[in-house]
């Protein structure tokens, strides 16, 4: 039941774009939802696209100019229309064709890359907003069920040899090559899945933020499946 009440209080869901971009986070709200059930086949847009590398970040001129059925051309026009929203709002929104992301591999005991769950920071205050189209969705996870790696202790002992120093700038250490913002989940975690088509608004850490930071990872891509999604 803990579980349970914890994602309960995490998560807030709202109605349309406004409240979604209106609403500020407080108490233990560190994630919004516009939960949508959006029509067009967003498949279609991932399949007329040319993959040649990992991330292919797609941009409003070639989205126009694909040869799309009925169906694409519904998706497209929620894409340019969720893009042109986040824009107007002062968000910079990317539209991402996503095979895979790259792995970090240079530290076997705490890799770095974002299929870790994380907290993304700013020096200014702003929020992450994202959403799914096609692929497998973003996962999200309550603070409470989570604990901070660097303060496992096996880990910490590791970056510890890893520093190679005294004790004295360790803590910076952390901070400036981001260890301090990766996190293990909990063996009972409630892990929570994004969804497809929902617009999801996140806390981020910055100096103004009144909530803690939504921990988040990307998923394990789907065999043979390019994921769609914007991120901001």
């Amino acid at each position: 039941m803990s579980n349970l009440s914890d994602i309960n209080n995490q998560i807030h869901n709202v109605l349309n774009f406004k409240e979604l971009v209106s609403t500020p986070f407080q108490g233990k709200i560190n994630a919004m939802c516009w939960s949508r059930n959006l029509i067009g086949d967003f498949s279609e847009i991932v399949k007329k696209v040319v993959i040649n590398k990992n991330i292919v970040e797609l941009d409003i001129e070639e989205l126009h100019e694909l040869d799309l059925s009925a169906q694409g051309k519904l998706a497209r026009k929620i894409l340019l229309n969720d893009m042109n929203s986040l824009k107007v709002h002062g968000a910079s929104p990317t539209l991402n064709i996503i095979k895979n992301y790259d792995r970090d591999d240079a530290f076997p005991f705490f890799p770095t890359d974002v299929y870790s769950f994380h907290v993304d920071r700013s020096p200014i205050p702003t929020n992450t907003f994202l959403c799914t189209y096609h692929g497998a969705s973003s996962e999200i996870l309550p603070n409470s069920q989570a604990i901070q790696k660097i303060r496992i202790p096996k880990i910490r002992a590791e970056l510890k040899k890893l520093y190679g120093e005294s004790d004295k700038g360790f803590e910076s250490f952390l901070t400036d090559y981001f260890f301090d913002l990766h996190y293990q989940s909990k063996p009972d975690a409630q892990i929570i899945n994004l969804g497809i088509g929902n617009l999801w608004k996140l806390a981020i850490d910055h100096p103004k933020s009144r909530v803690l930071p939504c921990l988040h990872r990307a998923p394990k891509e789907k065999n043979g499946e390019n994921r769609l999604m914007i991120i901001c």
